[in-house]
Order: structure tokens, then sequence, then C-alpha cells
């Protein structure tokens, strides 16, 4: 049975102090919340902060982008393995944003995911289609590309530490969510889709989060889908009674 995992994504919100309460009020809030990998995704500027406040806690850090180098001339980006010398475990990779917004390409997340693999990072690489895609029936080929190219150079035995993350672009951020029947049948292409790219045993064991205006009212209705293990949460993040409400939605 594959382990619930729910990531925070905190995109470019908070201040340092708004980073420290955060991190304080979701803490006893989820300390004794079992079988499951809790993580929160603060801006750059706040991981070093964040690892520190949730050391001898059961929340782990990670990052919401990184390069594809490790060192050199490239003014405004982070390494992969800075992430990892500041206490990061994680980092999310193909944000329907960093796509959309910043043009990102699947080239250069396939290059981000095994750069970051390499440092000993664990990768969120995220899916999801357009409101036209999904509306003129093309969101199975639309996310078997991503997957395909995203992961074009990442082997078998690297998939332990890649989580997949569906979100369809028109469900972030606008209040709009898919249902879980929706969901569930993207996650279960995903699925299949997998086993085709890998084997039986991948398939069986990687882990599919879902994120698109994920809530506490429909966290638990969504998690309870038998393909979908667990959540990548934007702005219920920002608030720790929220985000461990969330939490909790998934533990079975």
């Amino acid at each position: 049975m594959r382990k619930p995992f729910v990531a925070g994504n905190w995109k470019m919100y908070t201040d340092s102090s708004d980073a420290e309460s955060l991190v304080n009020g979701l803490k006893p809030l989820v300390s004794d919340v079992k079988g499951l990998d809790i993580a929160v995704c603060p801006p750059f500027v706040y991981l070093q902060q964040v690892v520190n406040l949730t050391k001898n806690s059961n929340i782990r850090v990670g990052a919401q982008n990184c390069y594809v180098e490790s060192r050199g001339a490239f003014t405004g980006e982070v390494a992969p393995e800075m992430l990892k010398d500041v206490g990061c475990d994680y980092v999310i990779i193909g944000h329907s944003e960093r796509r959309h917004i910043l043009g990102e390409t699947d080239d250069l997340i396939c290059r981000k995911v095994v750069k970051a693999l390499s440092a000993g990072l664990e990768v969120i690489l995220c899916v999801g289609e357009l409101l036209e895609e999904r509306e003129t029936g093309k969101t199975d080929s639309v996310v078997e590309t991503q997957l395909s190219n995203g992961l074009k150079e990442v082997a078998a035995g690297d998939m332990s530490r890649v989580t997949l993350a569906y979100e369809p672009v028109w469900a972030i951020g606008t209040g709009r969510t898919a249902t879980p029947d929706q969901a569930q049948d993207v996650h279960a292409f995903i699925r299949r889709w997998l086993g085709t790219r890998y084997s039986p045993d991948i398939t069986d064991k990687v882990r599919i989060q879902y994120g698109g205006s994920v809530k506490p009212e429909n966290a638990k209705d969504l998690m309870d889908c038998p393909d979908i293990d667990g959540a990548l949460v934007g702005g219920a993040s920002l608030k720790s009674d929220s985000f461990a409400a969330i939490i909790k939605a998934a533990v079975h």
C-alpha cells in the first residue's frame, strides 16, 4: 500500500514572520499524525528558516524549483545541490505556473528532474492540462506527453524518489476543483501509463498527488479515490488549521 503524501506549496507568499507562524501553528496540529509524509515548500529565501523550524518534527521541507547545473554563471538560479545543502528533501518541478507563465519546456523540466535526483533530492513532478485541452478531449494526450518527456531520462531505479502530481491547470487558484471522478480517471490513466513505461511494480508504488483548489471540504472525497495518494496544496496550505485538516483527511 502506498504511503500518502501531502505537500504545501506556498508559492510567492509569506514573509519570515508568516513562515514562523505557519510552521509553529502546524507542528502541534500534526505531531501525532502517523502513516503519511508531510512537506512544506516555502520561497527560496525562507528555506533555511523553515528547515530550522521543522527540526525534530514530522514535517519535511521542499523547494519550488531548481536549475539544471550545480554551479556557474547563472544569475538568479539555484542549484539542487544548494537546496540539499540547506536541508531540503524535495523539489517541485514542472508546476503549471512555470510551464505557462515562465515558459518552461518539457526538455528543460526533464533536465531538472535528472539533476535534482542526481543531487539526492526527491522530486514532485507536476503534469496537467489547460481548460481548452480538457474541453477538446485532449487531457490524456497532454498528460502523456508531459510524462513521457519529463521522465524520458529517468531510470526505473530512480522512480522510488519521484512523486507525480496531477494538477489540472483550470483548477489551480480558481476555486474550481476536479470532481473525484474526474481526478481519479486521470490518476488511473497515469498509473496505466507507468505500467507501459516501467513495470507493474513501479506502477503500484509510485505516488500520485492531486493538486488544484484542494480544501478541507473536498480533501477526503478526493483522497478516498484508489489512485490518489495525497495532495499538492496551494492556498489552503497558507493556514495551519486548513492544511492540518487536509493532512488528516489523507490518513486512511
